[in-house]
């Protein structure tokens, strides 16, 4: 039985600070992959005018994923999912012989309150939430942190994450990598257009 780490996202693009707390996360919860989801649209983001098709998504997660324990794909789009809720009961069904704990940075945590079935998301896979400068503030005052805070385990137990009973959260703080992707796209908005390719903007997958 293998032990998994899940963190979703848009990934666009993918960068180093995805890769950083990937393997902060492995150390610290004793894990034997981490899965990047590369998400084919994010209900909160529909209609990003910034989004970069998920084939290109998907290639810059790959590649920044290289030479790691860490698997970047689509599954979301295989299974036919949209929302975190579904897809998390989708893996469980597909992988019963894997252990999976939903991994989330704590900007997600802020907004964690407006996901689609968020209290059953707990209650489906332990969760653990990666320190991000500037968000871990709003994150422990959030709407969900009302309800989560007391299904929070010690951070020194998180390597026993497969025994606990649900719901359960842990908080993992560690230094922070400062790349984002939102200066990424400001310094390079075509960063997903081949070399050479006209600059105007392209229109979003969805």
């Amino acid at each position: 039985m293998k032990r998994i780490g899940i963190l979703g996202g848009s990934f666009n693009p993918a960068h180093r600070g995805h890769r950083h707390i990937s393997l902060e996360a492995m150390r610290a919860l004793g894990l034997d992959e981490v899965w990047w989801l590369v998400s084919p649209g994010n209900p909160l983001k529909d209609g990003a005018s910034d989004m970069a098709p998920l084939d290109r998504r998907l290639a810059s997660a790959r590649a920044m994923a290289r030479r790691a324990p860490i698997r970047a794909s689509a599954l979301e789009t295989r299974l036919g999912t949209r929302y975190t809720l579904d897809t998390v009961r989708a893996i469980r069904k597909l992988y019963p012989r894997h252990s999976f704990i939903w991994l989330m940075g704590a900007d997600n945590l802020a907004q964690f309150h407006r996901w689609r079935g968020w209290r059953r998301i707990a209650q489906e896979v332990p969760i653990a939430v990666l320190t991000r400068p500037g968000y871990d503030d709003d994150a422990r005052a959030s709407a969900a942190m009302s309800w989560l805070r007391r299904f929070v385990r010690p951070a020194g137990q998180g390597r026993n994450w497969t025994k606990w009973r649900l719901p359960a959260l842990v908080l993992l703080r560690f230094r922070p990598d400062p790349t984002s992707a939102t200066r990424i796209r400001a310094v390079n908005p075509g960063w997903h257009r081949p070399p050479g390719s006209p600059t105007r903007p392209s229109v979003p997958s969805r």
